[in-house]
């Protein structure tokens, strides 16, 4: 639940690493080409207003939507294994709240909107919310991310209500360390919510995977081996801190080492151009239909490009997931 995100770990002094260089990708090694970064185009066409565009000029297009904060798993790196304090019921945004919000955000400026949880499938007005959202003037792209337990059955009437990307959580290619990791059985729904979003059309399916040592780091190939065949884009994501989670820097596999390994495996990898605002580092392997991503939060952090802002279900707004601070909805306005 992202907005558990703790006030990240204060490093002891010295720091934890060798230095810096532990984490970066030898300059020297040849992945293809050094990729250029697209020409910046962030308005196309659009108005953005000056509410959007921060102190560094950084227009912040993209809202992250979270419609609840229940969720229906227990992973490990999330919350701790009771859960968490959850916000009273009639403190949460209601679908009118969501929606004349999300109106305010696109009016100004906003494009992309993605709902995030907790898990937003669990609400059960969800089909009604994107429809709302999908008939937004001006929004481009309607995505949502979800732990897929319950998506297989909902998303043939979510792609009808306007969902137009779909990010799976997915760990462990193995049931037995699923449920470990999540406290929780279901792993054969998640493949196949995986599998039938393919079958009614989304390309590509992004399948989010938080790398973890002595956990996952030894199934690094086999997601690999998922975009064989299939118009799958395998995100790896770093090990990142949250409050309840009990994060370890040994846990943490770096961006490097993680690309070594693929790397290795498959040495026609090549780098593909990033869009200016991309939180991941994207590869190709030749003969391969789907993509291979790295989420670098931790090793090498993408701030210059961030585009995002973080409407938590409370209403909040949450402007940075790395930091404590939120912009406290007014409960006498129930705005801010």
């Amino acid at each position: 639940m992202k907005r558990y995100i703790s006030r990240i770990t204060n490093w002891p002094t010295p720091f934890p690493f060798r230095n810096l260089n532990f984490f970066m990708v030898d300059k020297e090694r040849n992945f293809g080409s050094k990729p250029t970064k697209e020409p910046i185009n962030n308005e196309e066409g659009n108005q953005i207003s000056d509410m959007l565009i921060d102190g560094f000029g950084r227009k912040h297009t993209y809202l992250r939507l979270s419609l609840t904060e229940r969720c229906n798993l227990r992973c490990q790196y999330c919350m701790p294994a009771e859960g968490v304090d959850l916000t009273p019921s009639p403190k949460l945004l209601t679908h009118n709240e969501i929606l004349r919000l999300a109106n305010l955000f696109v009016t100004y400026g906003v494009d992309k909107i993605r709902l995030t949880g907790g898990e937003p499938t669990v609400r059960k007005d969800i089909h009604d919310i994107c429809s709302d959202l999908s008939s937004l003037k001006g929004l481009k792209t309607l995505a949502i991310t979800t732990n897929g337990i319950t998506l297989a059955k909902k998303l043939p009437m979510l792609k009808q209500c306007g969902i137009t990307n779909l990010n799976i959580s997915l760990d462990t290619l193995v049931p037995s360390k699923f449920e470990f990791m999540t406290r929780r059985k279901g792993h054969h729904k998640v493949i196949e919510s995986i599998n039938a979003a393919i079958d009614v059309g989304y390309n590509p399916v992004k399948v989010n995977c938080v790398v973890m040592r002595g956990f996952n780091d030894d199934e690094i190939c086999d997601f690999v081996n998922l975009t064989v065949d299939k118009p799958i884009n395998v995100r790896f994501i770093e090990f990142m801190p949250f409050d309840g989670n009990v994060w370890d820097v040994k846990k943490l596999i770096p961006y490097s080492e993680m690309l070594d390994t693929v790397a290795k495996k498959f040495p026609t990898l090549k780098r593909l151009c990033d869009h200016p605002t991309e939180t991941a580092k994207n590869f190709q392997i030749d003969g391969h239909v789907g993509t291979v991503s790295f989420v670098t939060s931790m090793t090498e952090h993408f701030c210059a490009g961030c585009n995002r802002l973080r409407l938590l279900a409370d209403g909040n707004l949450k402007v940075c997931l790395f930091g404590p601070s939120e912009l406290k909805r007014s409960s006498s306005f129930r705005c801010w």
